[in-house]
Parts: structure tokens; C-alpha cells; sequence
């Protein structure tokens, strides 16, 4: 399986630690049972127990805090290693690695319990998203007393069913918030329904809220400053395409795996090599093209928007703005390349190729369903929008 060299990425430990090398290790062992493991449904706990060990969700804990302060990028390129081993696997991480990145925005306003409870391996989960017929924000926070209580039901609540802690949007009082409360209360009940064809063990189902204690100190208004936004928008979105990435890389590695073994070419008697037949040939080397290319598109904008969220020159809300829009442009050209080749796939061996012990729809699958989480028509209609307006869409999150 292909990686980037970590010293290739600005800001990257020059050397690689012992942690690093279990992580490799690590990779290895998750992608051999990643087909099984989603044919069967069977959730991801104990691969993710082990993501906690070797410190997956604490790269970017700052020094001051204890932490190995890692660059974004080396992080994003671990999401797309990771998604090569198993997608649902790097995808569940998303709302971990955006919570980190805004505790980390807040610089020294930031509290210092959870940058305690990261380095301690607890992961974030995420539940914003509810099954309304409107947009309208239904889960909210009520009083009893000197209680905080909260009540609702989100769904697309990806990583949450693994999580130690949930983040989600909330009602307070008729003001839109954002709460974080422990998933480990009774009162929060994940369920595995995600109904979805693709990104099976991502945990994007139902969960539940039933008078679930909060802590006043993690009630928060919602983001209204357009550098934060942009910012966090960015971080959101260039994980999932860090996913997308990942699988390319997976598909490359599985087309290659199927086609090495096989003795015979469709319609020719007798032994004829697939792996020296030019047409075969001329597949691989598009997904390889494809899986190559979005890797470097991925990374080229995780290190720009790298050294905007630590600020170094780069950090005001115009260059910010601009990175959602780079951010973006990937979002129409990276999905839209992998879904291409993710079908091209198949032209690599007949009918014997959509046998389903290879799974080799997983990949197209996968990627179809990380493209409809946020709708690339949206989106590209969003930079034709700033061409020729130089305004982007209002979006604004839902409120009562």
C-alpha cells in the first residue's frame, strides 16, 4: 500500500517514531479484513481501541499541553492511509478531528479538561444532523433546577456509536448552541441503523438523547465568525476527500491484487496473461493515475490550510475564504475523478470482477456515498456563484 513520506510534508517530523512505525503495522493487519468485516456488518470497536493506543486522535494536542503538536497535513495523510485500510474507518474520525482543530482555534481560551481527555485516547463523536421534514432544529436543552438536560434524536451521526463524548447542535432557550455531552450516560443511545449502500461501519445511524446531564461549561453559541466557519467548513470537508483518496489508493492496490494472479484474458483460448495485455495495462494505469492525483491534490490543500490554522501569515478570513474555495474545487474534481475510475475498475477482468468475494463495488459505493454528504452540485455551483458574483451562498445552519 502506498503512503506519502511524512518528511515530504512541510512542518512533518523528520524522523519517524516508534508510535508511527505500530501505526504502519497497524494498517497492514486492519486492510486484510476489510472486506469481511463490512460484508458482515461488524462494527469497527476493536480497531478503534487500537487507533486510541497508539494516540491517533492526539497528534494534534498542542506541545503546551503535552501533546506532539503534528502538522494538519501529516494528519490528513494518515486519514488517507487509514481509509486505504478500511474507509469506514478513517470517515468515523471527522468530527474528532474538527473538534480538535477548533479547541486548538481557541488557542489559550481553550479548555484544558478535554485537551486531558484527548491525550487520554477519548474520541469525539458527532451528531448535528436531524430527520426532519424541515430543516428545523429539534433537540434542545432544558432546566430542572440547577440541571442542564438534553432531549433530542440526530441521525448521520457518524463516529458517534464509538465515541466517548458527543458534539452536537442543540436548542437553548430558542438560541442555537453547540453542547458536548458523554456518551456513556444511559440517557445516550446509539443505534447501527445507517441505511446507507455505502460506508457501512461508520456508525452514521441513530442516536438518541434522553435527559442527558450537560456541563454548563460545554454549552457554546454557535460559530458566528466567518474566519472559524471557514476554517472549520474546510477541516470537515478535506477529511471526507482525504477519504475518498484513501480509497482510490485501496482500489488501485485491489484491482492490481485481482489482476496479477489470473492465466487467462477474456476471449482468447488457453493462457493469456491479463497483466500483459495492453488493455488491462492501460486500466491500471488510469487508476493509479487518479489515486495518485487526488492524493496530491488532497495534500497540497491540507498543507496551505495547515499553516492557515496556525496562523503563521496566512490566517485572516479572506485567505481562509479562499482555502473553502480551493476546498471546494476539490469537492467537484476529486469524487467525480475517483468515481470515474472506480467504474473504469471493472474493465480489468470480465465478469469475474464483480464477483462479490472481490468486492470491488465497495470502492464505488464508498466514494458515491462521502460524495452525497455534502451534494458536489452545491458546491460547484457555489465557486460558479463567487466567478461571477463574487459572493458565496448563505448558508446558515437551521435554528428554531
Amino acid at each position: 500500500m502506498s503512503a506519502v513520506d511524512a518528511r515530504t510534508i512541510p512542518g512533518a517530523r523528520a524522523q519517524e517514531e516508534p508510535r508511527d512505525d505500530r501505526f504502519a503495522a497497524f494498517l497492514d493487519r486492519v486492510a486484510v479484513g476489510a472486506v469481511d468485516r463490512e460484508r458482515d456488518r461488524r462494527l469497527l470497536f476493536d480497531e478503534v481501541a487500537e487507533l486510541r493506543g497508539l494516540g491517533f486522535g492526539a497528534l494534534r494536542v498542542p506541545a503546551a499541553h503535552g501533546g506532539e503538536d503534528r502538522a494538519f497535513a501529516e494528519v490528513i495523510d494518515r486519514v488517507i492511509r487509514l481509509s486505504a485500510a478500511d474507509a469506514s474507518l478513517g470517515h468515523l474520525w471527522r468530527g474528532h478531528i474538527a473538534f480538535v482543530e477548533d479547541l486548538r482555534a481557541q488557542g489559550g481560551g481553550a479548555d484544558d479538561r478535554w485537551w486531558r481527555r484527548i491525550l487520554d485516547g477519548d474520541l469525539i463523536g458527532n451528531a448535528q444532523s436531524e430527520r426532519q421534514s424541515t430543516a428545523r432544529l429539534e433537540t434542545r436543552i432544558d432546566r430542572d433546577g440547577d440541571e442542564l438536560l438534553l432531549t433530542g434524536t440526530k441521525y448521520y451521526t457518524t463516529g458517534s456509536i464509538y465515541a466517548d463524548w458527543i458534539h452536537l447542535a442543540a436548542l437553548d432557550g430558542g438560541e442555537r448552541v453547540a453542547v458536548t455531552v458523554a456518551a456513556a450516560h444511559p440517557g445516550v443511545r446509539p443505534v447501527d441503523d445507517w441505511d446507507g449502500f455505502g460506508q457501512l461501519l461508520t456508525g452514521s445511524g441513530t442516536t438518541t438523547f434522553e435527559r442527558v446531564p450537560v456541563d454548563p461549561r460545554d454549552v457554546v453559541p454557535s460559530i458566528e465568525d466567518e474566519r472559524r466557519w471557514a476554517a472549520l467548513g474546510s477541516v470537515f470537508q478535506l477529511t471526507l476527500l482525504a477519504v475518498i483518496a484513501g480509497i482510490a489508493q485501496r482500489a488501485l492496490d485491489d484491482t492490481v491484487a485481482f489482476v496479477r494472479p489470473r492465466r487467462r484474458t477474456f476471449g482468447f483460448a488457453g493462457e493469456t496473461l491479463p497483466a500483459d495485455d495492453p488493455l488491462v495495462q492501460l486500466v491500471v494505469g488510469e487508476v493509479s493515475a487518479a489515486a495518485a492525483a487526488s492524493r496530491r491534490l488532497v495534500l497540497s490543500v491540507a498543507v496551505e490550510l495547515g499553516d492557515a490554522l496556525e496562523d503563521r501569515g496566512a490566517g485572516s478570513a479572506e485567505r481562509l475564504r479562499a482555502l473553502q474555495l480551493e476546498v471546494y474545487r476539490l469537492q467537484e474534481v476529486v469524487p467525480r475523478l475517483i468515481l470515474d475510475a472506480a467504474t473504469r475498475l471493472f474493465e480489468v477482468g470480465g465478469a469475474s470482477a464483480v464477483s462479490v468475494s472481490t468486492a470491488l463495488d465497495r470502492h464505488w459505493r464508498n466514494v458515491r456515498t462521502i460524495a452525497s454528504h455534502n451534494p458536489v452540485v452545491q458546491r460547484t455551483r457555489a465557486i460558479g456563484q463567487w466567478e461571477l458574483r463574487g459572493t458565496l451562498p448563505a448558508w446558515k445552519a437551521p435554528g428554531a
